[in-house]
């Protein structure tokens, strides 16, 4: 759509270094964005429950920062080991993450890290829950101002056509499904409910559990009317590697939440 956000003109005592401007990419803009609002919110919310200072919030974000590059690059490799097995530097170039690889390397990180520095886990975890989504939610603003994660071909009243060459869609000139703006739009969902949820949770870690149960749901839906088939699938054109990971994530996340929602009924409600 609008890959490149703007330029910012550099002075000539620069040039040699960084060009005549400096540019300002959009899915790297919203990125930042994302995480800015997400740093706020843990701080907030652990400076209120638990008290804790905010250089150990920044040090949580830069563990699951490194986590989430890890995770999201070696999930990369999976979806076409072929490829990048015969050209490494694709698969380490800044373009191309799996959000599936990125999260699943980060609950890990975000557990140790949790019991390394004697937070609750469960109350921290519902924390973070609402902080993915905020997350989440501007990096897909960021995937449909650069073209990535795009839909189908459709021509429905919502299709959106990308023409900029710098952007990621293929093809370019065809109207398409908005995939990146229905999954910003299903989180921004998750989210409200998460914040409403809150009030009425029976356990810790309810919010997290739920989490990950409506996204496992919508992103199998999404990924029906996903056009960059590159991803890969696990029963070709019917299963894509998302779904299947959605499939696993719904089955065991559910388990946990049926456990710990039977324990909590045990339980007199404060």
């Amino acid at each position: 759509m609008h890959p490149i956000l703007f330029k910012i003109p550099v002075p000539d005592f620069l040039e040699g270094v960084l060009g005549d401007h400096l540019t300002v990419y959009s899915y790297g803009f919203f990125i930042v964005l994302g995480a800015v609002s997400g740093v706020t919110y843990v701080a907030y919310q652990t400076k209120r429950k638990f008290n804790l200072p905010f250089d150990k919030v920044n040090s949580l974000f830069l563990l699951l920062l490194l986590a989430a590059i890890v995770g999201g690059k070696i999930f990369l490799y999976f979806e076409d080991p072929e490829r990048y097995a015969n050209n490494f530097k694709a698969l380490i170039s800044g373009r191309g993450f799996v959000f599936y690889g990125s999260l699943l390397f980060c609950i890990p990180a975000m557990l140790f890290f949790f019991k390394k520095n004697k937070l609750p886990t469960m109350p921290m975890l519902d924390i973070m829950a609402v902080t993915t989504c905020l997350v989440h939610m501007f990096g897909r603003v960021g995937c449909f101002m650069a073209g990535c994660c795009h839909g189908i071909e459709w021509h429905g009243p919502l299709a959106v056509t990308f023409t900029d060459p710098v952007c990621l869609a293929k093809p370019l000139g065809m109207p398409l499904h908005p995939t990146q703006l229905y999954s910003a739009g299903m989180i921004f969902f998750i989210l409200i409910l998460l914040l409403v949820f809150k009030r009425y949770q029976r356990f810790d870690g309810q919010l997290f559990l739920t989490y990950l149960m409506l996204y496992a749901i919508g992103r199998s839906v999404i990924e029906v009317f996903r056009g960059d088939i590159s991803r890969g699938f696990v029963i070709d054109d019917y299963v894509s590697h998302s779904q299947f990971i959605s499939l696993i994530v719904l089955v065991v996340t559910g388990y946990f939440y049926y456990k710990f929602y039977r324990k909590s009924r045990s339980v007199p409600r404060k």
